[in-house]
């Protein structure tokens, strides 16, 4: 069990006084996209949700059924997701010179669709698809088309009813009838190009990541985490690198996190809100 924060607050005063005048590199997670109409895991008041595995997903043709079927559903709501004001915030902090780089553990892509351009997305994109057989990788949207045509009015009678999870997965029950198309390569089985949980983050994707953090300096960096519980090792490892350097670390997010030990600061605050305030100061 962590202790709190060394500040914890409702102010962002603080940690704005924090990382004035640093380079930062931000890490972003589910919570940054919730007022894009995307829910978290792990936010207050989010319901229990049980993704798929890797080991899941590879069992067997019913089980990539079950998951087409309901991401299939959810991705007819992801694809209409705006960036909202904390993505624009941090692309904003970018263009000033300010944002070095962003790490985000989200697949939604809402980063680069804000304008973000020095981005690592740690857990892939949604709207990416790979075949298991041959690699190739193709747009989430020739495999919707596909999937559409295979399954006329699935998506219609499913859509109104049912709660999309953060990466796409739609609550769907019934998933029995459901059409699933191969790789048009090969005829593999396709996946969504995203790190599933039990499987690993691609090595050299790691590896960027903790250079990227490594470029900060105690003197002038600082590394700050937006929307992120930090509950799974994935983000939190470069949370320990920069601490372990000696980087202040300044975490916003509703509720607390993994990390709170090792933060300068926790902004107990919404990341729109406090990102657009961050934002608007002064260079």
């Amino acid at each position: 069990m962590t202790s709190p924060a060394r500040g914890v607050t409702t102010d962002p005063g603080a940690a704005f006084e924090l990382l004035a005048g640093r380079r930062l590199v931000a890490l972003t997670g589910a919570g940054l996209s919730t007022d894009s109409g995307i829910p978290d895991y792990r936010g207050p008041g989010s319901r229990p949700r049980n993704p798929m595995t890797y080991d899941e997903f590879v069992s067997g043709e019913r089980a990539r059924r079950r998951y087409w079927a309901r991401s299939h559903v959810g991705w007819a709501r992801m694809r209409r997701a705006d960036p909202n004001p904390g993505h624009r915030a941090l692309a904003a902090l970018e263009a000033a010179g300010i944002v070095e780089g962003l790490i985000t553990q989200n697949v939604d892509g809402l980063h680069a669709a804000a304008g973000h351009r020095a981005v690592i997305d740690l857990h892939g994109r949604i709207d990416e698809v790979v075949c298991l057989g041959c690699g190739r990788v193709s747009a989430r949207e020739e495999l919707a088309a596909r999937l559409t045509a295979l399954n006329p009015g699935f998506t219609e009678a499913h859509s109104a009813e049912v709660e999309t999870a953060p990466d796409g997965d739609a609550a769907v029950e019934i998933t029995d009838g459901f059409r699933v198309a191969p790789c048009t390569r090969c005829g593999g089985s396709l996946k969504p190009h995203v790190v599933f949980f039990g499987e690993n983050v691609p090595k050299e994707r790691v590896s960027r990541c903790y250079a990227l953090v490594g470029s900060l300096t105690p003197h002038d960096g600082a590394l700050l985490v937006a929307g992120s519980s930090l509950t799974v090792m994935s983000g939190l490892r470069f949370v320990r690198a920069a601490r372990g350097a000696g980087v202040p670390v300044v975490i916003v997010n509703r509720g607390a996190t993994r990390g709170d030990v090792l933060a300068d600061v926790r902004v107990d605050a919404g990341c729109s809100e406090v990102l657009g305030a961050l934002a608007a100061l002064p260079v």
